[in-house]
């Protein structure tokens, strides 16, 4: 292993963002939050939108901070983001307007009329991505559909991550594993689909050059570099810019019986393979096939993972109650099991006023108690989701019994990464729901993903498999062995007549 060295992150989720350093000593790796700040949508006139020149000045701001209290010139720095979304560039590469939120309503309703322009098997078949209303293929449908004069003025569309490249370096390029969540690419060539858009009537000469995780795009811009007090020269590296494909390369010992969960707003849950799998299976369970590193592909499930608790819990504090995690958690302990289970991923939930109201009403839908006290609300959601990870192991068997690339393979264990792993309830929960051993950590996994990419790009570690060895060596992780009930079995029984 390499040299020592110190590299840059800048991790940026849907409601917050970090600027880490990561110490390489040639062993393992250290993390240093230097800058921690808010994130999420701001709404203007009835549209939501990002904020990204707000989080490129905190991006700056965290390099000011390594700059003014580390004297060691930085070996490299990367970004990575949530998927979908991006931005718009005109001719002199200036952005047209703040890009628009995932959450935002322009989209209701385009996936369907997508279909009535082309069906839904071919775009699959071309593509290997589920379909929902957020992906960008959609949005841009959504702009040509409502007119959108932003669309036509456009000279280049680049993916968050790579708008902040640009920003960093100059260079306009799609990385491959932000690209993948755009429906967008032949999944199987694994690049653009020109002639998807063309059909759509949607420009193809947006679309930048792609390219793979771990590229080196060039020195950072001598007046960021000015501005920030960095030196000059530091390589700007295009790790896995997608926060989960960052997440997914960083998990230690992932191998054939490995399920991985990135846990957070949403949950990210599936497996690695070499080739998509575009089967009726993978069609009827609405499953996707994402860019991974060194030649992977992501086969994963998308899950409203803590959104529900987290609005909750927002909601709770709005109300003048305010509640630690841990308190909630232990309420959430001595609350009675299996009274109440949710469809997480139910419309109802994606964006109502009151998340409480919303989950009672739910289950006064469905003939169910209706949770009342926080710790009620709180197991009602942490059982529900364990639920629906159990659900994604049982497809993703199916899956993999439904294809000759993966014949015999058997799933056994869960890796569990991001800020949802601290969460052992819902670990010990997933655990017993699934009967597959949960093994958490690291915490910091998009972070470190970015963090080892970089190291592999300049040369500080030979390859992925070097990269996950080391961090493994710096981190601690947990195991949680399954202990399955009945209580459980039938809970799984209901859940599925839930969900019909």
């Amino acid at each position: 292993m390499g040299e020592t060295a110190n590299f840059l992150a800048a991790d940026l989720g849907a409601s917050n963002g970090r600027l880490l350093l990561g110490r390489w000593d040639g062993q393992r790796f250290g993390i240093e939050v230097l800058h921690r700040f808010e994130n999420g949508p701001t709404h203007v006139l009835g549209r939501l939108y990002w904020d990204v020149l707000a989080l490129w000045r905190e991006v700056k701001h965290g390099m000011a901070r390594y700059a003014a209290s580390h004297r060691t010139p930085l070996a490299g720095i990367g970004i990575d983001t949530w998927g979908v979304d991006y931005g718009l560039l005109d001719a002199a590469g200036r952005l047209l307007g703040n890009p628009v939120h995932y959450r935002d309503s322009r989209t209701q309703g385009m996936v369907d009329h997508l279909f009535t322009q082309i069906p839904k098997q071919e775009i699959f078949d071309r593509t290997g991505i589920q379909f929902m209303e957020l992906n960008t293929l959609i949005q841009l449908h959504s702009m040509r559909v409502q007119g959108d004069p932003q669309l036509d003025a456009a000279h280049r569309l680049l993916m968050i991550p790579d708008l902040f490249h640009y920003w960093l370096s100059g260079e306009q390029v799609a990385e491959y594993t932000i690209a993948s969540t755009s429906q967008m690419l032949l999944a199987r060539e694994r690049r653009w689909d020109t002639q998807l858009l063309e059909r759509l009537q949607l420009p193809t000469a947006l679309l930048p050059p792609i390219v793979q995780p771990g590229t080196v795009l060039g020195p950072l811009l001598a007046q960021v570099a000015e501005e920030t007090g960095v030196a000059p020269g530091v390589p700007v590296v295009a790790s896995a810019t997608h926060d989960t494909g960052s997440a997914v390369a960083a998990i230690p010992a992932i191998d054939a019986h490995s399920v991985y969960l990135s846990s957070g707003t949403w949950s990210l849950m599936g497996i690695e393979v070499h080739q998509p799998i575009i089967n009726a299976r993978m069609l009827d369970l609405n499953f996707t096939n994402e860019g991974g590193v060194d030649g992977t592909i992501r086969l994963l499930k998308n899950i409203s993972g803590l959104w529900l608790l987290q609005e909750s819990r927002r909601q709770w504090e709005r109300e003048g109650k305010s509640y630690s995690w841990e308190d909630l958690l232990a309420q959430a302990q001595r609350a009675h099991p299996f009274r109440s289970i949710l469809n997480s991923d139910d419309p109802a939930f994606n964006t109502p006023t009151s998340m409480v109201d919303a989950i009672r009403a739910f289950c006064r839908r469905t003939g169910q108690p209706e949770p009342q006290s926080p710790g009620e609300v709180v197991r009602c959601c942490l059982e529900s989701l364990a639920l629906r990870y159990r659900w994604v192991v049982d497809a993703l068997e199916a899956i993999l019994a439904s294809t000759t690339q993966a014949s015999g393979r058997q799933l056994d264990t869960i890796r569990v990464v991001g800020g949802g792993s601290q969460n052992r309830l819902l670990n010990q929960m997933t655990a017993d729901a699934s009967g597959c051993t949960v093994v958490t950590g690291p915490i910091e996994a998009a972070a470190l993903g970015v963090l080892m990419m970089q190291a592999v790009a300049t040369g500080h570690l030979a390859n992925v498999a070097e990269g996950r060895a080391a961090v493994a060596a710096s981190i601690e992780q947990e195991v949680f062995e399954p202990h399955p009930s009945p209580g459980w079995e039938d809970a799984y029984a209901r859940f599925l007549r839930l969900i019909g």
